[in-house]
């Protein structure tokens, strides 16, 4: 999932989260990351992490990529609302390929086989939409003169629709992920 903190820091835990990546990976075990997990997918598979040019805060369109990869995981769906907030991209890593990506943030997602990294998030609910924009308001006040960051009564306008939306989105993605998933006998 997110988390306020970056792949290029020096925390103790990262480097064996790497590890784990690399090896689901390896042993052909669908990963699946949201946000600082698919700069942790990214960069663990020969990606980088670096500063975005834009921060995004808030709803914002991303497009899916007119690709055959793209396709498997999105179906006809050709763009849809997300949900966003991060300050750092991550580049594709190697035989990855982007999926989604938008106007403030090329690499909103890639997929390598079985495996997805998202930038954006599918998985909010509007609790924790209304919970990050209480708890991140000195950053969403720090940036809000970008033109990726929204104000919360922006935000949180139409909240319900919106996160409804997403969920359908999310649903497709989830179902295409499981599907790489064994079921034992």
């Amino acid at each position: 999932m997110g988390g306020p903190m970056s792949v290029n820091d020096d925390l103790p835990w990262l480097k064996p989260a790497f590890e784990l990546v690399r090896e689901a990976v390896r042993k052909d075990v669908p990963a699946l990351g949201h946000c600082l997990g698919g700069q942790l997918m990214s960069n663990a598979l020969g990606g980088e992490v670096t500063r975005a040019r834009i921060k995004e805060i808030g709803w914002g369109e991303v497009e899916v990529s007119d690709n055959a990869v793209a396709r498997d995981w999105f179906g006809a769906l050709d763009r849809f609302e997300s949900f966003h907030w991060h300050g750092e991209t991550f580049s594709i890593p190697p035989g990855g390929t982007r999926v989604l990506g938008n106007a403030h943030c090329a690499n909103q997602a890639f997929a390598l086989g079985k495996h997805l990294g998202m930038q954006c998030h599918v998985e909010m609910t509007e609790e924790m939409i209304r919970s990050w924009c209480i708890g991140g308001a000195d950053e969403i006040a720090a940036s809000k003169a970008s033109p990726g960051v929204q104000l919360p009564a922006k935000i949180e306008k139409n909240l319900g629709e919106r996160v409804a939306a997403l969920h359908k989105v999310a649903d497709r993605i989830y179902d295409r992920w499981t599907e790489g998933l064994s079921r034992g006998s």
